[in-house]
């Protein structure tokens, strides 16, 4: 066979061996390919406006529970008053053994930046309770009566003088989101054993500054208008966070008050987390799924 001949069948050769194999390495790959799971789609890219997503009272990622449903563990109160009832943390006052007001205390640490939720239910048109939180330990004031009172009067102020001297190691001042039964105050901001008193009412976003008064800074709605959101005698999902100077009190969604607190002769940076009860009557305070987030 001529030279070029046989160079040329040598060429067509490796070329159809070199197609051969590319089709093959193909194959495989396809084949290879196939296998391999679906990868997850990226999350997409958005460029424009979109609208955040609703919030889910459920959701606990990040989140610690502080109360586990059944039994008081880290908790501190007195126990003719508190126990757990039906995965609750429940307070109970009547006429016959009136509980004055109290709180009890998780003794689980003194957070200073935070998100508190729970759900709370009042019972009793008489309830009045609260969230502390950034709170401290103060003795109860515990002077003697006024001279002018009527001996009837005399007689309950002993009574209530003895049950604070009782409850004194659980006497708190500092920071309230306030809840009552009548829905006057529920969602303002109130500052227990302190001058200061009410401080952002239900509706407000309110400023402090050392040296001077309470300064209004907007209004959320008025406070008629956020009442409806509150639901008298049925669990109401609360929440609270703390973030450096600004307070801001949540109840089933909508914010109900916000305090920018830089007085420093009141501010406080962090504190010990309580629940309240008090108020005449029968009267039932429950809490349930209490859950803490800390923030930096």
């Amino acid at each position: 066979m001529p030279f070029g001949l046989r160079g040329q069948n040598r060429t067509g050769s490796l070329l159809s061996v070199a197609v051969a194999a590319a089709l093959l390495l193909c194959l495989f790959s396809s084949l290879a390919i196939a296998q391999q799971p679906a990868a997850k789609p990226h999350p997409p890219a958005f460029h424009g406006f979109v609208q955040p997503e609703p919030i889910n009272f459920d959701d606990h990622d990040g989140w610690t529970q502080i109360f586990d449903g059944k039994t008081l563990k880290d908790w501190d109160g007195d126990t003719d008053i508190w126990h757990v009832e039906d995965g609750a943390l429940v307070g109970v006052s009547t006429p016959e053994h009136p509980s004055g007001t109290t709180n009890i205390i998780w003794r689980g640490g003194e957070p200073a930046n935070f998100e508190l939720k729970l759900e709370m239910k009042l019972e009793g048109t008489g309830a009045n309770g609260g969230l502390q939180y950034r709170s401290y330990h103060v003795e109860p004031n515990l002077g003697p009566p006024p001279a002018d009172l009527a001996p009837e009067q005399q007689k309950q102020w002993k009574e209530r003088q003895e049950r604070d001297r009782m409850h004194a190691r659980w006497n708190l001042g500092g920071y309230q989101a306030d809840f009552d039964y009548k829905n006057k105050y529920t969602g303002q901001l109130y500052e227990q054993s302190s001058p200061r008193g009410i401080i952002a009412w239900r509706g407000q976003v309110v400023a402090t500054e050392a040296g001077k008064k309470p300064t209004l800074l907007a209004n959320l709605g008025t406070s008629d208008e956020l009442k409806s959101v509150i639901k008298p005698g049925e669990w109401n999902q609360v929440e609270v966070i703390a973030d450096g100077n600004t307070l801001i009190h949540i109840i089933n969604g909508h914010i109900l008050s916000v305090l920018v607190d830089t007085d420093p002769e009141f501010s406080r940076t962090k504190g010990l987390i309580a629940v309240e009860i008090e108020g005449p009557g029968n009267v039932k305070i429950s809490h349930r799924n209490i859950w803490l987030k800390k923030l930096p």
